[in-house]
């Protein structure tokens, strides 16, 4: 077998259930959970429709590279998302369909790191993090270089910090603008300079941009990875790929459709291992995606549902516990009042609330565990169990 298996981490849902496993929940009160980022408003029926409509689609084998209207949808989107023209995006060179970001943000690490390359032997991404990351890092045969988020850094990595050796070693960097589980943004001026440094040390940017779409302030959407390269005159994406996804945008995880976008040469390449591995997506969710894409409506009804939440929970826990609205997504990264894991174990042994604790979310560094004494709390679940669930929060908390 692979020995770098041996290398991962158990999945953060996996030491939870261990965690609990000692633990009862109080009879007569119903779970509430903010642990899973699975969005859980009701997806778009114009979308469902037309995933129905065309299930005699699936009856042929589809093509790795996507229907042709897929990929024009998704360059008609990035243009209007990212104020990007549309003149520099072709949709045969710089789009390719993806079943979900979740399996390409890993696949992308097998493409990309060379194992035979003896200094560069460095995949560099923020911590905490995704565990796609790290676990593509490790079965690729690299080595994980983690930058610590925390609330002396506004909770995006001080890449200023970051010693020249550990970029000339480095070969891909994750970057996740919004962030999980901080739901920080990275300015556009960060991404120019990391833009800068990927010319200069010969690494190439993944940025992860799955929560884009969830952002409060509808004048101000987070900016993203392509649009620094348009607004640096970089209209090949050289080094860049940029990762996006319906699951949040549009309430459709269990579509798994989302995309990669940028680099030409790159995504030629992940094409070539892609048709390897045997991950095309079917021609109803395509077509299904095309709906979902092209449409905006359903995008903004999402995000002032967001909102709705956000208000009503920063309301009941803000007087008890030190927490800040987020820059964009659907979570909050408040600091607890006592040890992460025993705040985890209290909120369910007392008021049936799952949380995840931020030490399952972090890795122990040299500077200490950034998500020490700090919980993910996902605002998924319809407003009227998210206030449910603040208040049992504030009585445990008022209880201590």
């Amino acid at each position: 077998m692979n020995s770098h298996l041996e290398k991962l981490h158990p999945y953060p849902f996996e030491r939870i259930r261990a965690l609990l496993a000692g633990s009862n929940a109080p009879q007569g009160l119903q779970p509430i959970s903010f642990a899973m980022g699975e969005p859980r408003h009701p997806p778009p029926g114009f979308v469902l429709d037309t995933l129905r409509q065309n299930l005699d689609g699936i009856s042929s084998y589809p093509a790795t590279k996507g229907l042709d209207g897929l990929r024009e949808s998704i360059c008609d989107w990035l243009a209007r998302r990212f104020q990007l023209a549309l003149s520099n995006l072709d949709s045969n060179r710089h789009v390719l369909p993806v079943n979900g970001t979740r399996e390409a943000l890993f696949a992308f690490a097998q493409l990309i790191v060379d194992s035979t390359a003896p200094h560069k032997t460095l995949v560099t991404f923020p911590n905490p993090f995704y565990q796609i990351y790290e676990g593509a890092t490790l079965l690729a045969g690299a080595q994980p270089s983690l930058l610590n988020c925390t609330r002396d850094n506004g909770f995006v990595p001080d890449f200023d910090q970051v010693p020249a050796t550990t970029w000339q070693q480095c070969q891909l960097l994750y970057i996740c603008s919004p962030g999980n589980p901080t739901g920080s943004v990275l300015p556009m001026a960060t991404l120019k300079k990391l833009i800068q440094l990927a010319d200069e040390y010969d690494f190439v940017i993944a940025s992860d941009e799955c929560y884009s779409e969830l952002y409060p302030d509808e004048n101000n959407p987070p900016p993203g990875l392509l649009q620094a390269c348009a607004e640096l005159g970089r209209h090949d994406y050289d080094r860049c790929v940029v990762f996006h996804s319906l699951s949040k945008r549009s309430n459709l995880p269990g579509l798994r459709s989302g995309f990669v976008a940028g680099d030409a040469a790159i995504l030629e390449k992940f094409l070539l291992f892609r048709t390897y591995h045997g991950c095309a997506m079917s021609v109803p969710v395509q077509l299904a995606s095309i709906a979902a894409w092209n449409d905006e409506q359903h995008v903004l009804e999402n995000r002032e549902q967001y909102r709705q939440k956000f208000a009503a929970v920063m309301d009941i826990l803000s007087p008890v516990l030190d927490v800040q609205l987020p820059d964009a997504s659907f979570y909050l990264w408040p600091q607890t009042p006592i040890d992460d894991q025993l705040f985890t174990q209290k909120l369910f042994s007392e008021a049936n609330i799952h949380v995840v604790p931020g030490t399952f979310l972090a890795r122990d560094t040299a500077s200490g565990n950034p998500g020490r004494n700090r919980v993910r709390m996902a605002l998924v679940a319809e407003l009227d169990e998210c206030i449910a669930g603040a208040r049992r929060i504030r009585t445990v908390i008022e209880n201590l």
